[in-house]
């Protein structure tokens, strides 16, 4: 019998495995091609259209010049490690011991990845909310473990209930995004607590990805599970600067958590990128021990986030407010059903012709046919990390729909 390629298994997992067997483009290229050729707004996509602090490009430069332009040590620049588990220690009461308990990566993607491919395997079972980040999905895949997603309630919060039926004795990761990509739910104290609680009986690591650990808005607090008692000892926590900072292309992400669990993900992570970023590691470790700038960018994208939620309101769409993250999650169902369309994803091939506005729909987050794809079938994600200039001429655009 022939065995199916890992990368089929990939494609399959994401979406991009088409019947016919041939492998299609991820739905951000989709969106962002079709966005350059009918010269929409592109809301798909979720990158700032704005550079970080300039102190921090300069120290990259002066970090270029000084000569750290070779190889970084495997586990990252000293100096950065300390940074991380300083920004732990001062904004969560954590104590981080950064020379064995702290692992810089290629971003938060491939720190991700090399956890689940060093702690799960064919057999194991990987839980995740759903709507779920791609890059999940495909690296649950890759490992040759099953994934399980659980999908969020109507309002886009936690189904406790479904959490814990969804457990098994071969559950071996839970993957906990929170905030969380692509609906801005942040989850409560509360909720996390549900999660711990099905960890311990179930014996089972958390893995959280927490990128958008310091995005919050309104009264929302951004809870890291490794805070919740009994958690720190099975927890690996992952973050990056790339949202944070602004700084998305630097791809300088990391991991903390238990010395044993460090090693294992990076015996993995060492025959993957082995290190980069040399000369951005110290500039983000300077920038880690700054606090205004994150609170200033989210202070910003709150008022952008209320901008482009009013106008999507106003275009004849259901909002869910989001408490955190670069994006809102709207219901076109109203617009799906006066146009005779299928979906969103339908809704998101029209709006470039209708409204000059490009967004992606929510069901491109879920596994094919899914309860969560179908109850979320008419939900789209827009950014709203774009200049308020650009949102503006978005919400003006978006006012045409349906007139």
């Amino acid at each position: 019998m022939t065995s199916t390629p890992r990368w089929r298994q990939v494609a399959a997992a994401t979406g991009l495995l088409a019947p016919s067997g041939a492998v299609g483009q991820t739905i951000f290229a989709e969106m962002t091609v079709l966005a350059n050729r009918t010269g929409a707004i592109n809301l798909g996509q979720g990158f700032p259209d704005v550079d970080g602090p300039d102190y921090v490009k300069e120290a990259a430069k002066a970090a270029i010049d000084a000569g750290r332009n070779q190889y970084a040590p495997g586990d990252g620049v000293p100096e950065l490690r300390r940074a991380v588990a300083e920004h732990q220690h001062r904004h969560y009461g954590l104590d981080v011991d950064p020379d064995t308990e702290v692992l810089v990566a290629t971003g938060a993607t491939e720190a991700l990845t090399a956890a689940i491919l060093a702690l799960t395997g064919p057999g194991d079972e990987v839980i995740t909310l759903e709507p779920f980040y791609d890059s999940h999905a495909a690296a649950i895949a890759m490992a040759g473990a099953t994934h399980v997603p659980v999908p969020l309630t109507a309002d886009l919060r936690l189904d406790a209930a479904a959490l814990r039926a969804a457990a098994t004795d071969r559950t071996r990761l839970i993957l906990v995004n929170t905030p969380h990509n692509p609906t801005g739910t942040v989850l409560t104290r509360a909720e996390l607590e549900d999660v711990a609680a099905v960890a311990r009986e179930r014996d089972t690591v958390v893995l959280t990805d927490e990128v958008y650990e310091h995005l919050v808005y309104d009264d929302a607090t951004h809870v890291p599970m490794a805070t919740l008692p009994g958690m720190a000892e099975r927890t690996l926590t992952v973050s990056s600067s790339g949202k944070t900072f602004s700084l998305t292309g630097w791809k300088v992400g990391w991991l903390h958590g238990p010395a044993e669990l460090v090693t294992a993900v990076r015996t993995v992570k060492q025959f993957m990128t082995y290190t980069s970023g040399s000369a951005f590691q110290p500039a983000i470790a300077l920038a880690l021990a700054d606090d205004e700038t994150p609170r200033a960018l989210a202070a910003s994208l709150a008022a952008r986030r209320d901008l482009l939620r009013e106008g999507l309101e106003a275009a004849g769409f259901d909002v869910v407010v989001p408490r955190g993250t670069y994006f809102v999650v709207a219901d076109g169902a109203a617009h799906v059903a006066r146009l005779g369309l299928e979906d969103g994803h339908d809704l998101c091939l029209r709006l470039p012709e209708l409204a000059g506005v490009v967004g992606v729909p929510v069901s491109a987050f879920c596994r094919q046919g899914s309860t969560a794809a179908r109850a979320l079938r008419s939900r789209v994600r827009f950014t709203f990390v774009k200049r308020p200039e650009v949102l503006r001429d978005a919400v003006g655009r978006l006012a045409t729909l349906g007139r």
